[in-house]
């Protein structure tokens, strides 16, 4: 559900959408996620199925005025005088990636150090240039771990999608 402007703003027929969820402690980042979109949410048709039924639901109602929006509904004239309305908005939650990878060995760090995970598809980590995977592959950082693993797939839990796990802790 982007806007018109944010998807027009650029010329392209896809997009990678990557999640960046920070934990913050004592007002310092202890934990940045990045996820790569198909890796953490399923794909659109499964929002927009609920969007729509709810919206459909919604236009069902007799003796309510609606009227045309982006939103799942709206609602005018509510009140005797007719100068309110009711605006209708899905605001979508997500749970957090520390739930929904806690089958993973992600050796998440308690202590008071900088932690960064990113999870990205295989197939799309194969894609990088030759010479910047050489170069991720030539770090030798103790503090910095690439390995492969599987994940959960959003559409489907019961298929895997293999991914690359990044882990750099300080």
């Amino acid at each position: 559900m982007i806007t018109n402007d944010c998807s027009s703003c650029e010329n392209w027929t896809e997009k990678d959408i990557i999640y960046i969820i920070g934990a913050f402690q004592k007002n310092k980042l202890r934990l940045l996620w990045m996820i790569y979109g198909d890796c953490y949410a399923a794909k659109p048709e499964y929002y927009t199925r609920i969007k729509n039924k709810i919206s459909i639901g919604i236009n069902e109602i007799k003796g309510v005025e609606f009227s045309e929006t982006k939103e799942l509904g709206r609602v005018n004239k509510v009140d005797p005088l007719g100068i309110t309305y009711l605006r209708i908005r899905g605001m979508w939650g997500i749970d957090n990636p520390i739930k929904v990878y806690n089958y993973l060995n992600l050796n998440l760090n308690d202590s008071n150090a900088f932690q960064l995970i990113a999870i990205i598809p295989e197939e799309k980590y194969l894609s990088f240039s030759s010479q910047s995977q050489d170069l991720i592959a030539s770090i030798s950082d103790c503090h910095l771990n690439i390995s492969k693993a599987q994940i959960k797939s959003p559409n489907n839990p019961a298929k895997m999608i293999d991914v690359r796990i990044v882990n750099y802790t300080r």
